[in-house]
Protein backbone atom coordinates (compact mmCIF):
# COMPACT_ATOMS: atom_id res chain seq x y z
CA UNK A 1 0.00 0.00 0.00
CA UNK A 2 1.41 3.38 -0.97
CA UNK A 3 1.07 6.57 0.99
CA UNK A 4 -0.64 9.55 -0.53
CA UNK A 5 1.10 12.91 -0.66
CA UNK A 6 -0.37 16.32 -1.44
CA UNK A 7 0.82 18.12 -4.54
CA UNK A 8 2.54 21.34 -3.42
CA UNK A 9 0.80 23.36 -6.16
CA UNK A 10 -2.77 22.04 -6.54
CA UNK A 11 -3.09 20.20 -3.19
CA UNK A 12 -4.41 17.08 -4.91
CA UNK A 13 -3.74 13.79 -3.11
CA UNK A 14 -1.45 11.58 -5.20
CA UNK A 15 0.23 8.22 -4.55
CA UNK A 16 3.82 8.66 -3.39
CA UNK A 17 5.14 6.63 -6.33
CA UNK A 18 3.49 9.04 -8.82
CA UNK A 19 5.12 12.24 -7.55
CA UNK A 20 7.68 14.46 -9.22
CA UNK A 21 10.15 16.80 -7.56
CA UNK A 22 10.77 20.25 -9.04
CA UNK A 23 12.76 22.92 -7.22
CA UNK A 24 12.28 21.11 -3.94
CA UNK A 25 8.50 20.83 -4.31
CA UNK A 26 6.55 17.59 -4.60
CA UNK A 27 4.19 17.83 -7.57
CA UNK A 28 1.61 15.73 -9.39
CA UNK A 29 2.30 14.98 -13.06
CA UNK A 30 0.08 17.80 -14.37
CA UNK A 31 1.69 20.44 -12.16
CA UNK A 32 5.17 19.10 -12.94
CA UNK A 33 4.56 19.42 -16.68
CA UNK A 34 3.08 22.88 -16.17
CA UNK A 35 6.13 23.96 -14.14
CA UNK A 36 8.85 22.50 -16.35
CA UNK A 37 7.62 22.68 -19.93
CA UNK A 38 7.48 26.36 -20.74
CA UNK A 39 8.02 27.79 -24.20
CA UNK A 40 10.22 30.88 -24.22
CA UNK A 41 8.44 33.84 -25.81
CA UNK A 42 11.51 35.66 -27.13
CA UNK A 43 13.45 32.87 -28.77
CA UNK A 44 15.08 33.72 -32.12
CA UNK A 45 15.84 30.06 -32.87
CA UNK A 46 12.25 29.06 -32.10
CA UNK A 47 10.99 31.87 -34.32
CA UNK A 48 13.31 30.86 -37.17
CA UNK A 49 12.33 27.20 -36.87
CA UNK A 50 8.62 27.99 -36.70
CA UNK A 51 8.86 30.33 -39.71
CA UNK A 52 10.72 27.71 -41.76
CA UNK A 53 8.28 24.96 -40.76
CA UNK A 54 5.20 27.03 -41.56
CA UNK A 55 6.64 28.12 -44.92
CA UNK A 56 7.72 24.59 -45.91
CA UNK A 57 4.25 23.25 -45.08
CA UNK A 58 2.38 26.03 -46.86
CA UNK A 59 0.90 27.37 -43.63
CA UNK A 60 -0.16 30.99 -43.52
CA UNK A 61 -2.24 33.05 -41.14
CA UNK A 62 -4.00 30.84 -38.62
CA UNK A 63 -3.39 27.60 -40.55
CA UNK A 64 -1.89 24.92 -38.32
CA UNK A 65 -2.90 26.53 -35.03
CA UNK A 66 -4.80 24.75 -32.29
CA UNK A 67 -8.41 25.80 -31.76
CA UNK A 68 -7.37 27.73 -28.64
CA UNK A 69 -4.53 29.54 -30.43
CA UNK A 70 -6.89 30.45 -33.25
CA UNK A 71 -9.47 31.76 -30.74
CA UNK A 72 -6.82 33.85 -28.95
CA UNK A 73 -5.68 35.27 -32.29
CA UNK A 74 -9.20 36.14 -33.46
CA UNK A 75 -10.14 37.60 -30.08
CA UNK A 76 -7.05 39.83 -30.17
CA UNK A 77 -7.80 40.74 -33.78
CA UNK A 78 -11.36 41.77 -32.89
CA UNK A 79 -10.23 43.91 -29.94
CA UNK A 80 -7.12 45.42 -31.55
CA UNK A 81 -5.12 45.01 -28.35
CA UNK A 82 -5.64 43.02 -25.16
CA UNK A 83 -3.86 42.52 -21.86
CA UNK A 84 -2.71 39.20 -20.44
CA UNK A 85 -5.20 39.41 -17.54
CA UNK A 86 -8.00 39.93 -20.08
CA UNK A 87 -6.95 36.79 -21.99
CA UNK A 88 -6.58 34.78 -18.77
CA UNK A 89 -10.14 35.67 -17.80
CA UNK A 90 -11.66 35.32 -21.28
CA UNK A 91 -10.22 31.85 -21.92
CA UNK A 92 -9.96 30.62 -18.30
CA UNK A 93 -6.27 29.76 -18.68
CA UNK A 94 -3.44 29.37 -16.22
CA UNK A 95 -0.55 31.79 -16.63
CA UNK A 96 1.62 28.99 -18.07
CA UNK A 97 -1.06 27.97 -20.58
CA UNK A 98 -1.35 31.55 -21.79
CA UNK A 99 2.42 32.01 -21.90
CA UNK A 100 2.95 28.84 -23.96
CA UNK A 101 0.17 29.70 -26.41
CA UNK A 102 1.33 33.31 -26.72
CA UNK A 103 4.91 32.12 -27.27
CA UNK A 104 3.75 29.91 -30.13
CA UNK A 105 1.72 32.75 -31.68
CA UNK A 106 4.60 35.19 -31.27
CA UNK A 107 7.14 32.79 -32.79
CA UNK A 108 4.70 32.29 -35.67
CA UNK A 109 4.73 36.08 -36.16
CA UNK A 110 0.99 36.37 -35.53
CA UNK A 111 0.92 38.22 -32.19
CA UNK A 112 3.40 40.36 -30.28
CA UNK A 113 3.68 42.33 -27.08
CA UNK A 114 3.57 46.12 -27.21
CA UNK A 115 4.13 48.42 -24.25
CA UNK A 116 2.07 51.60 -23.99
CA UNK A 117 2.83 53.72 -20.95
CA UNK A 118 3.19 51.08 -18.22
CA UNK A 119 0.83 48.51 -19.74
CA UNK A 120 1.92 45.62 -21.96
CA UNK A 121 -0.67 44.77 -24.60
CA UNK A 122 -0.85 41.81 -26.93
CA UNK A 123 -1.50 42.94 -30.49
CA UNK A 124 -1.36 41.58 -34.01
CA UNK A 125 2.16 41.14 -35.37
CA UNK A 126 1.33 43.54 -38.18
CA UNK A 127 -1.60 45.71 -39.14
CA UNK A 128 -2.31 43.48 -42.11
CA UNK A 129 -4.76 40.61 -41.79
CA UNK A 130 -2.66 37.47 -41.67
Amino acid sequence: MTNNIKCHKCNREIPENETFISRGNTLCEDCYIDATHKIRVCNPMGERAKTAFRKSHGLGGTDGLTDLQREIYHYTQSKGKVTRPELLKQFKLSENELENNFAFLRQSKLLKGKKEDDIVYITLWSNQDQ
